[in-house]
């Protein structure tokens, strides 16, 4: 009865133990696939700076499978003094015939994770099956879940050079996979992206992070870290060299990369998956993977996660009457 209505929380600490990296890639190829056939709509993103960070929204809704729902995230890099998390998030499921709110998520986890999800089947539609050499620009916590997953999922991947901020190695990140592959810390980023078969990015977008002309043909590269109008990670001039592939293209030329070329045309992943286009790479192509998130990802894994709690009535529960 709607007085007996309640919503289910589920904290970072319970999300974290339900997230199985096998679960949250289906959930994300979902979303990919629901993306394609038009069965999921995704809604304008709303992404705005602030005086102290940054705030957005990505919403959106399968209106066959009764999904509707948004997350609010942004970043506050203030938070690093204090102790806390730069990254925010928390994601709202919405039963759609009332408008209901059902279920409250700390979506921190859910970012990193689907994001480490969409990245891998990036790599596994586009990179090279041989490819053994990785550069990784990035050490933190997006930075280890896309080499997590990528390692995960291409294990002829032998040798990992990282390029950090500050142009120093880090013995912590270096340790965390040490056991994995052959870790190397990169002083000269166009070195390193010329020796590497897979490329991927995972900083701010604050700028340019190597030349044009390090890229070697063949070369397939994962940018993640380009979400927000004025943002970039790649160089001027090298999008016009390669195949493009995005997550969504209209986002793509609007916050991602494709801001910088919004003539070059682009094929969303989800067509690859769904068979409506075909990467078609030769050996030479260079392709870039451009992820400015899907709305749809959050909320086919955000699904699970409330599938899971429910089956195992795990999270709290708040009455919320109507």
């Amino acid at each position: 009865m709607p007085s007996e209505a309640s919503l289910r929380l589920l904290d970072g600490a319970l999300v974290e133990t339900l997230l199985h990296p096998d679960a949250v890639l289906a959930a994300v190829r979902d979303a990919f696939i629901l993306h394609s056939q038009g069965e999921g709509r995704v809604f304008p993103v709303v992404r705005e700076p602030l005086e102290r960070g940054i705030f957005g929204i990505k919403a959106g809704t399968v209106p066959a499978q009764g999904l509707l729902g948004f997350k609010a995230a942004g970043f506050w890099p203030g938070n690093r003094g204090a102790g806390g998390e730069p990254h925010q998030a928390t994601i709202l499921l919405i039963d759609p015939a009332t408008g209901r709110p059902l279920c409250l998520i700390d979506g921190n986890a859910v970012t990193t994770m689907r994001t480490g999800a969409a990245g891998a089947l990036g790599l596994l539609q586009l990179a090279r099956p041989d490819s053994t050499r990785l550069c990784l620009f990035g050490t933190g916590v997006q930075a280890r879940v896309q080499l997590r997953f990528a390692l995960d999922r291409m294990p002829a991947l032998r040798r990992v050079r990282y390029v950090t901020a500050r142009g120093e190695p880090s013995p912590a990140f270096e340790a965390a996979f040490a056991a994995r592959c052959a870790m190397s810390h990169a002083r000269d980023p166009d070195a390193a992206v010329a020796d590497s078969d897979v490329v991927i990015t995972a900083t701010p977008g604050g700028g340019a992070l190597f030349d044009a002309g390090a890229v070697r043909p063949g070369t397939h590269l994962t940018c993640v870290g380009t979400d927000t109008k004025g943002k970039r990670e790649l160089p001027a001039g090298l999008l016009e060299r390669t195949c493009l592939f995005v997550d969504d293209r209209e986002q793509s030329r609007r916050i991602g990369e494709g801001q910088w070329a919004p003539d070059h045309p682009a094929v969303e992943l989800g067509d690859l998956l769904t068979g409506r286009a075909q990467a078609g790479r030769s050996g030479s192509d260079i392709t870039v993977f451009d992820m400015t998130g899907l709305a749809l990802q959050d909320l086919t894994v955000a699904r699970m996660l409330f599938d899971r709690a429910v089956l195992s009535d795990l999270g709290t529960r708040v009455p919320w009457p109507w």
